[in-house]
């Protein structure tokens, strides 16, 4: 089964078909209500919601999805029945083996209630139409990013940088083109001289450090002023996912913010917070990149 836990939850919507095949003579006693189990249509739109909801159980390596609407609806064509199933749900994976299990579970049943009237019937095809949702409808781009470490005890060569080397990685495996972790202690204005530096120079600049309770932690204090406007929402989601998966992350006091046409996001000085909020962030965050050049949602 697949760790889907670093994955942000977003609304995930599929849609499937079945075709049944069967006589002419099928099609008129349904349209007429005299099948002799009555009409199959209704048993079969309970029994493919039913099995959206239970498609972990019959196909083990699914995930267990919190499913919020069910669609089923069918069309009588001369010689055929086409079964059209719609799942959604806001979770962290698809609902595509949902709907076409839905889907698969309904023709089934049609063709039960129906065969005592026709030997003829095929159950021809079963297909995935379309979905949407997930890190594949939030296309990425390249972008250039900056990286700063804040800590008194790397600067001063008494600790090994991790969190910087983490930060810098990811950025790279997302395709940003990154420079060389710079380092600075723990002090406001060598921190607010080195990020008001990377005005309009870098698509995105990171700093990892000084963002806790601790008497020393003055990032915050350091950058916010200089900032030109602040991104509530991008601190709002590095926290909630950070939070979810470990409750001392409230501690934590991250920033985002623009300072001309680049994106500041101040992070956590450890390994495992960079790490999550570059799972909560990218791709998403890429988008910000047209919006703050004057660009449109659709760009």
């Amino acid at each position: 089964m697949r760790d889907v836990s670093a994955k942000v939850p977003s609304l995930r919507i599929a849609s499937a078909e079945a075709m049944v095949t069967m006589s002419p003579d099928t099609i008129r006693l349904i349209e007429e209500g005299r099948t002799p189990k009555g009409d199959p249509r209704p048993v079969a739109q309970v029994a493919a919601i039913l099995a959206a909801k239970e498609t972990p159980r019959m196909l083990p390596y699914c995930h267990s999805v919190a499913l919020d609407w069910v669609h089923v609806e069918f069309e009588l064509h001369p010689a055929a029945i086409r079964v059209a199933v719609t799942a959604k749900a806001i979770d962290r994976t698809g609902v595509e083996m949902e709907a076409l299990t839905a889907a698969s579970v309904a023709a089934l049943n049609l063709y039960d209630l129906l065969k005592p009237v026709d030997e003829s019937m095929e159950i021809v095809a079963i297909r995935l139409l379309g979905k949407t949702g997930g890190k594949s409808a939030f296309p990425s781009r390249p972008f250039t990013a900056s990286v700063l470490v804040i800590s008194d005890s790397v600067s001063s060569g008494e600790a090994t940088d991790r969190s910087g080397a983490v930060l810098g990685a990811r950025l790279k495996d997302m395709g940003g083109e990154v420079q060389a972790p710079d380092v600075v202690p723990d002090d406001v204005a060598r921190i607010r001289d080195w990020v008001v530096a990377q005005r309009d120079q870098v698509d995105f600049v990171f700093t990892t450090g000084g963002t806790g309770c601790g008497p020393r932690d003055v990032t915050p204090e350091a950058v916010l002023p200089v900032l030109d406007r602040a991104m509530p929402g991008v601190v709002d989601q590095i926290l909630s996912f950070a939070c979810r998966r470990n409750p001392l992350a409230m501690l934590g006091r991250p920033m985002a913010g623009l300072l001309g046409s680049t994106i500041v996001i101040c992070l956590p000085g450890s390994p495992a917070a960079v790490n999550d909020a570059i799972d909560a962030l990218f791709p998403y965050l890429i988008h910000a990149l047209s919006i703050v050049r004057g660009g449109g949602h659709d760009d």
